[in-house]
């Protein structure tokens, strides 16, 4: 039961490019995780202080030299509401775009990258559409509801990871509990949000699904229109973990994901945006299955893990002429076949290894379709003794287009007393080029992969979610050999070179028993080194400030405040996104331990903003719910 239990803490972790079983507490405690961590630390955060997204395995955040934050559950829960981006606000490094309402277009940058540098994972499984352009992963299909964690890496780790971890690593994990849970809300423009999760558990076996559901009439993506553009999605997905033997366990995920949205486009005469008739359905199927084998000295894993992603685009406008037919469709599929290892030697010393081979392919309506393959091997020495944890490693993965390409990566952290540290690390990232940029119409057979280096300094107290916690990083980002579309042979080129650097600031601070103040601020300076321009959409300046309340009357009030700077919407700098400030007012009270009623009103002083140039955003909107458990 102790294995379940951890579980339900640190829920589904991943492995280089599938999904790895949760250890059992007795054998955690035996790996390099726990090595050298004070016993007696205190901190409240502890239990949702473990990462996946720096080595590959159970690290708690401490042992880490890289920038990680970590976001649990019932922080989730907290912030309220089925929009991931308003949670993501919470971590330093993180703006985004949308094209509209919830449902539309959502990109995530981390430290100033695309949001296709981002490598996304939800439960272990890589997610991007091989179909898409650059290869992306699209926010607006993924909703709170089902979400049990948020461990979000910031820096190059192409060293652990391969291909796409250029700016950071972002794994989701889906919620897992014993016994049932649910919620329900529903408030302004017609939004209806719920979601249920439970799970069977026994000392050698554990089963969970979980289930969400959102639907709103929205608002017009085009800020100029006046037709609401809604959507509807739902998301269901489950795991099993069965013992084998004492050593030997058999795990196993899924995830199918439904969404249909209403969207704007560029109608004639005047093909500009405004409102269309155009609407999109994306269905996502992702999962993985393997053993998992825990020795005295040994762990090994083995999986098999698969994610497609399929669009289809439709125009009732053009229902004379196409009738039922999707004006567009596409299709994007990967498969993985992944083992990892870690043995462990004496005297803190680790040394974990890991390969993996990756299939990737795509068709849409006016192509044939193409694949890829691409293998990868690495390998990587930790040492953890006393205050003093240290990693270095390499990598090297051959694309069966482009070749090989060699990544490093190191990271220290050192304890210097009253539970401070100094952290470091540099890592190296590439970026594989895409099937679309490879094999369309204006594709280039010659491409090489995007390549990065970035280096990062900090010092930190205490960890995320602890009565007091404070961090300052400093970093750079230098990449090269930036894929962008050649207006001159109208095919896509490595035409680009980019850096980004600044600061992040982490804080806080429990004022009282009952009250927390915490706020992130994050100075990302941004340069196209060909042409000195600052890079579309990317605010130099980004803080959000956030608190909670428990009066005495057990009523919870809390408030999150968004402050953006200026940025420009275009690699020209003649479109100015003008900067925004956002304010959520949010309130909770318990009825017992198992019913819980909140609401929230979002954008209080009902601000008008854009994220993307020419696409509205929404304005003040009251919700209210309930979520219960047993």
């Amino acid at each position: 039961m102790r294995k379940f239990l951890f579980l339900l803490t640190v829920t589904a972790i991943p492995s280089a490019v599938c999904a790895q079983p949760v250890q059992p507490v007795d054998r955690v405690e035996e790996a390099e995780v726990f090595v050298g961590a004070d016993e007696d630390d205190g901190d409240e955060g502890a239990a949702e202080a473990i990462t996946v997204t720096a080595t590959g395995l159970f690290t708690r955040v401490e042992n880490t030299g890289q920038a990680v934050t970590v976001i649990g559950r019932d922080e989730i829960e907290a912030v309220q509401g089925a929009d991931i981006t308003r949670v993501l606000a919470r971590a330093p490094g993180v703006s985004f775009s949308r094209n509209g309402p919830p449902g539309a277009f959502t990109g995530v940058r981390v430290r100033g990258g695309d949001a296709e540098q981002l490598l996304v994972l939800i439960d272990g499984v890589r997610v991007a559409d091989p179909a898409s352009p650059s290869g992306g992963f699209d926010f607006g299909t993924l909703t709170t509801g089902t979400v049990g964690k948020i461990d979000l890496l910031r820096g190059s780790n192409s060293t652990i990871w391969g291909s796409d971890a250029v700016a950071g690593v972002l794994d989701i994990s889906t919620r897992g509990r014993s016994g049932l849970a649910g919620s329900a809300e529903y408030g302004a423009r017609d939004t209806l949000s719920a979601s249920a999760t439970g799970g069977l558990s026994e000392d050698a076996y554990y089963a969970g699904l979980s289930a969400s559901y959102f639907r709103t009439d929205g608002f017009s993506s085009a800020a100029a229109g006046s037709e609401a553009d809604g959507s509807e999605q739902f998301t269901l997905g489950g795991s099993v973990f069965v013992d084998l033997t004492d050593q030997l366990e058999l795990f196993a995920n899924t995830r199918y994901a439904n969404s249909d949205i209403d969207i704007d486009g560029f109608p004639a005469p005047s093909y500009t945006l405004g409102d269309t008739s155009e609407t999109q359905e994306t269905e996502q199927l992702s999962g993985a299955l393997g053993l998992a084998y825990y020795g005295q000295d040994l762990t090994l894993r083995a999986s098999y893990a698969l994610a497609d992603t399929a669009r289809d685009n439709f125009d009732t406008a053009l229902g004379p002429i196409l009738g039922s037919a999707p004006l567009f469709t596409s299709d994007g599929n990967s498969q993985n076949l992944s083992l990892r290892g870690e043995y462990r030697l004496i005297g803190g010393l680790t040394l974990a290894f890991g390969g993996n081979r990756e299939w990737s392919e795509y068709q849409t309506d006016s192509d044939t379709g193409e694949d890829a393959t691409i293998t990868g091997a690495y390998v990587q020495a930790g040492w953890v003794l006393g205050g003093l944890a240290a990693h270095v490693g390499a990598r090297v993965d051959d694309h069966d287009r482009f070749g090989s390409a060699a990544s490093f990566g190191g990271d220290v952290s050192y304890r210097v007393g009253s539970g401070w540290r100094l952290r470091a690390s540099v890592g190296e990232g590439f970026k594989a080029p895409t099937l679309y940029q490879l094999y369309s119409p204006y594709g280039n057979l010659d491409l090489q992969p995007e390549q990065s280096t970035s280096a990062d300094f900090g010092v930190e107290r205490g960890v995320r979610g602890s009565d007091f916690h404070a961090a300052l990083t400093l970093f750079r980002r230098d990449s090269e050999n930036l894929i962008g579309f050649d207006n001159a042979t109208f095919t896509y080129a490595n035409i680009a070179r980019a850096r980004a650097q600044g600061v992040e600031a982490e804080l806080g601070v429990d004022l009282a028993p009952s009250l927390r103040l915490a706020g992130v601020y994050s100075l990302v300076d941004t340069e196209n080194r060909e042409t000195d321009n600052e890079l579309a959409r990317r605010p130099r300046h980004s803080a959000t400030i956030f608190a909670d309340w428990q009066t005495p009357l057990g009523l919870v009030i809390g408030g999150d405040l968004r402050l953006v700077g200026d940025s420009f919407d275009n690699a020209a700098n003649t479109v100015r996104l003008e900067g925004y400030e956002v304010f959520d007012l949010r309130a909770s009270y318990p009825f017992g331990d198992s019913v819980e009623l909140f609401g929230r009103v979002e954008n209080v002083f009902d601000e008008e903003y854009q994220t993307a140039a020419g696409y509205g955003s929404a304005g003040r909107g009251a919700f209210l719910g309930v979520r219960a458990q047993m």
